[in-house]
C-alpha cells in the first residue's frame, strides 16, 4: 500500500488529515490511559509525522497524560485521534477508527494485555505483549 493516500477525520470534521505512504499494522493498546482515552482499547496504526498532512485542524487539541506523552483529540466532538511520545518523534500513532474505510490494514498485536478490560475477550491470533518499565 506504499504511496497510497488515506484520509481520516474526527466525527464533526473539525480535524481531517491525509496520510501518504505506508502505515504500520494496527496494534491494540490496553493500557489504562488508552482505555480511558478511547473508552475501550486504542486500535492504532502509525506513520511518520512528515507523512501526515492536516487538511483542517482547527479543533485539534493535545492532552499531556504524562511527561513526554500526548493524546490528540477533537475539542469539539471529542473524537480520539492520535498518540505521540517525545521519546519517539519519528512516529505518530493514528486511531484506526478515524481513517476512512476501506483501510486495508490488519490488526496484528495487542499491548499491555494484563490491563485489558475485564469485559473484553481478546481475539486469538494476535501477538501479545505486556510491558514493564
Amino acid at each position: 500500500m506504499t504511496g497510497q493516500l488515506r484520509h481520516g477525520s474526527c466525527m464533526c470534521g473539525g480535524v481531517s488529515y491525509t496520510t501518504v505512504g505506508p502505515l504500520r499494522d494496527v496494534y491494540n493498546c490496553h493500557c489504562e490511559r488508552c482505555r480511558r482515552f478511547t473508552g475501550h482499547h486504542m486500535a492504532a496504526t502509525a506513520a511518520s509525522p512528515s507523512s501526515v498532512r492536516f487538511d483542517t485542524n482547527e479543533s485539534l487539541s493535545w492532552y499531556s497524560a504524562a511527561e513526554g506523552v500526548e493524546y490528540g483529540f477533537c475539542s469539539r466532538c471529542g473524537s480520539s485521534l492520535f498518540w505521540r511520545a517525545a521519546a519517539n518523534p519519528e512516529k505518530l500513532s493514528i486511531t484506526a477508527g478515524s481513517l476512512d474505510q476501506p483501510t486495508g490494514l490488519t490488526t496484528t498485536q495487542a499491548w499491555y494485555v494484563a490491563d485489558a478490560g475485564d469485559y473484553h475477550e481478546r481475539p486469538s491470533g494476535l501477538e501479545e505483549f505486556d510491558y514493564e518499565g
